[in-house]
C-alpha cells in the first residue's frame, strides 16, 4: 500500500504531461507510408516512357551495384543491398541511398570526431597497465584497445557480477540512494512500471537534495515503452534528459544507428553495464517470455572514469554540446577501494566509424582461446566470417559453448539464429537453449583468464549499427562467478543435437530468404 502511494505521486503529472506512445507511432509509420506511396508513383509516370526508363534503369542498376560492390561494408550488407537493388533498381537504389549507404549521417560525423577526439584526450593521460600482463595474447588483445579507440585498463577496480536482472535493480537502487554528488543515467530502453518508478523515485528525491541527475534513453528503443513526452515530465522534476537520435518521419539511414548502451555512473565512484535495460520484463516483474536471464557488473573504481566519459561524450554527442568533463572526476583516493584485482578495461564501439570494435573483441577471444570460450547471446545472427571463427576454434579442441533462448522474442531473428546451428554443431560447437524462457545475457569468458560483459549482442545490429560499451575483465576473482553463473544457466538449458536441426524444404526456403534480409535484424 505505501509502495503504491508513493508511485501514485508521480503519475497524475505524467499523465497530464504525456500523450500516447501509439498515436506518435502511427503518425510516423503514416508519414514513411506516404513517401513511400510518392515514391511509387514517380515511378509508375516513368514507366510511360518505357524505352528511356529501361537504358536509364540498367545505368542506375550498374552504377548502384558497383559502389555497392566498392564500399567498405561488410559482404553480408553488401549481398543484401545488391539483392534489394536488382529486385527493384529505381526504387531499390533510392531506398539505399536513404537507408543503406550511410551518406544520411554524413554531417554528423564531424561532430562523432570531435567527440570521439574528447574520449581519447580524457583517457590518454591513464598509465598504460598492459604492459604488465604476461600472457601474449590477452596483452595484444588489450593493446588493440588502447591503440584503437584509446581505451586505458586499470587496476583498483573492484567489479561484481550481478545476474538475474532483480539483483542489479536492488543494488542500483542502494547505490543510487548513496549518491552525493551526480548520477548519469544512459539507456537503450526505460519503461513505465515498477522498475523505473523504483528508480524515479529516488531520482527526485535525489535532486531535492541538490544532486546532479541526468537521464538519457534511445528514442527507438523506448518509443513504445514510455509516454511521448516522459522528458518534458523529468524536466519538472528537476532531471535533466535528452534523447538519442529522435525518431522523425523521414527515411534515414541514421534510423539504424541507436544508443544500445546500458550505462550508470554514480558520483564518478560505482558504474554498472550489461544487458539489463530498466524495464520490467527485464526483473520478471512479469512474465513477457518465461524467465528473462539477464546479467550486469557493478565497478567501484578507477575504471569507473571511463563510463563517466562514454556518458559524457553521448550527452555531448546528442547535445552538440561541449564541457568540462574534469568536475566529474574524483582524485585517486576519494575512489579507492579493497579487494580490487586484476585489470579492468572499459570500450566502447561506434557505427559511425571504421572500427568494428565489438565484433574484433569477440573475434579476438574465440580465435586465441586454448582451452575454452563460452558464451551468452540473446541473438546468433552472424555473418560468414563469424562461423568459421567459432568453428576453427571447435575443430581445434576448444570447447566453444554458447547458451541461446528456447523462447524467442522476434520469431524471424530466432529462426535465423536456429539456422546457423547445423554448420556449428557439425564443426564441434556446443548449442544450448535456455529452456526456462529468454536469456539477454551478453557474456564472454575465455581459458579462466579473461571475459568481457557489456550490450554486445551477436548480431549485425550490435556489430555494426548501434553504439555499445561494454568491460574487458583480466585476472579478477569475478571470473569465477561469471564462470559458475554460465555452468548454472548451462543446468537448466537443453543441449541441441545435430539431428534437431533438420528443418522442412519448406521451412529452409524461408530460412534462405530470412537470411538474405538478416543484415538487417
Amino acid at each position: 500500500m505505501e509502495r503504491e502511494q508513493q508511485i501514485s505521486k508521480f503519475d497524475t503529472l505524467e499523465k497530464r504531461l504525456s500523450s500516447p506512445s501509439i498515436l506518435r507511432i502511427c503518425l510516423i509509420g503514416a508519414m514513411i507510408l506516404l513517401q513511400g506511396i510518392t515514391l511509387g508513383v514517380l515511378i509508375s509516370f516513368l514507366n510511360q516512357y518505357m524505352t528511356y526508363y529501361y537504358v536509364a534503369t540498367i545505368i542506375l542498376l550498374l552504377v548502384v551495384m558497383l559502389y555497392i560492390f566498392s564500399n567498405k561494408a561488410n559482404p553480408a550488407f553488401k549481398l543484401t543491398w545488391m539483392f534489394i537493388v536488382a529486385i527493384s533498381p529505381i526504387y531499390g537504389s533510392i531506398v539505399y541511398i536513404f537507408l543503406g549507404s550511410d551518406l544520411a549521417s554524413l554531417r554528423t560525423r564531424k561532430q562523432l570526431e570531435r567527440v570521439s577526439d574528447k574520449i581519447v584526450i580524457e583517457l590518454s593521460e591513464e598509465k598504460n597497465l598492459v604492459s604488465e600482463v604476461e600472457d601474449a595474447h590477452i596483452k595484444n588483445q588489450m593493446q588493440y584497445l588502447i591503440n584503437k579507440v584509446g581505451c586505458p585498463a586499470y587496476a583498483n577496480t573492484r567489479v561484481d557480477f550481478l545476474s538475474p536482472g532483480e539483483v542489479k535493480f536492488e543494488r542500483l537502487k542502494a547505490e543510487l540512494r548513496k549518491a552525493k554528488s551526480f548520477i548519469f543515467l544512459e539507456y537503450f530502453i526505460i519503461g513505465s512500471g515498477i522498475m523505473w518508478e523504483g528508480i524515479l523515485e529516488i531520482l527526485a528525491d535525489k535532486v531535492r537534495e541538490g544532486i546532479e541527475v541526468r537521464v538519457m534513453w534511445d528514442d527507438f528503443g523506448s518509443m513504445t515503452t514510455i509516454p511521448s513526452k516522459h522528458g518534458e515530465y523529468l524536466t519538472t522534476l528537476g532531471i535533466k534528459n535528452c534523447v538519442f537520435n529522435k525518431v522523425v518521419p523521414i527515411l534515414s539511414g541514421l534510423h539504424n544507428h541507436r544508443d544500445h548502451r546500458k550505462i550508470a555512473v554514480i558520483d564518478g565512484k560505482v558504474a554498472f553495464t550489461g544487458g539489463i535495460n530498466l524495464a520490467d520484463e527485464y526483473i520478471n516483474a512479469y512474465e513477457k517470455l518465461g524467465h528473462w536471464k539477464d546479467s550486469s557488473i557493478v565497478l567501484e573504481g578507477e575504471a569507473v572514469w571511463s563510463f563517466t566519459v562514454m556518458f559524457l561524450s553521448t550527452w555531448s554527442f546528442v547535445n552538440n554540446s561541449d564541457e568540462d568533463y574534469s568536475r566529474y572526476r574524483r582524485p585517486a583516493e576519494e575512489i579507492a577501494v579493497k579487494d580490487a584485482a586484476g585489470l579492468i578495461q572499459p570500450y566502447y564501439d561506434s557505427p559511425l566509424d571504421s572500427e568494428l570494435v565489438g565484433e574484433n573483441v569477440y573475434m579476438n577471444m574465440i580465435s586465441r582461446a586454448e582451452r575454452y570460450i563460452y558464451m551468452e547471446s540473446p541473438y546468433l545472427v552472424i555473418d560468414h566470417e563469424m562461423l568459421i571463427t567459432l568453428s576453427n576454434a571447435a575443430r581445434q579442441g576448444v570447447d566453444v559453448r554458447i547458451i541461446t533462448p528456447h523462447i524467442g522474442d522476434h520469431w524471424y531473428v530466432h529462426s535465423m539464429t536456429r539456422s546457423n546451428y547445423s554448420q556449428l554443431i557439425e564443426a564441434g560447437v556446443r548449442i544450448f537453449e535456455y529452456t526456462p524462457g529468454f536469456i539477454h545475457s551478453k557474456i564472454f569468458i575465455c581459458d579462466d583468464k579473461i571475459a568481457t560483459v557489456g550490450t554486445i549482442n551477436m548480431d549485425y545490429r550490435s556489430l555494426y549499427l548501434h553504439f555499445e560499451c561494454g568491460a574487458m575483465i583480466y585476472d579478477s576473482p569475478v571470473l569465477d562467478d561469471i564462470y559458475d553463473d554460465f555452468l548454472d544457466v548451462q543446468s537448466v538449458s537443453h543441449e541441441v543435437a545435430l539431428e534437431e536441426t533438420r528443418v522442412s524444404p519448406a521451412r529452409r526456403l524461408m530460412r534462405s530468404i530470412i537470411r538474405i534480409f538478416s543484415p538487417m535484424m
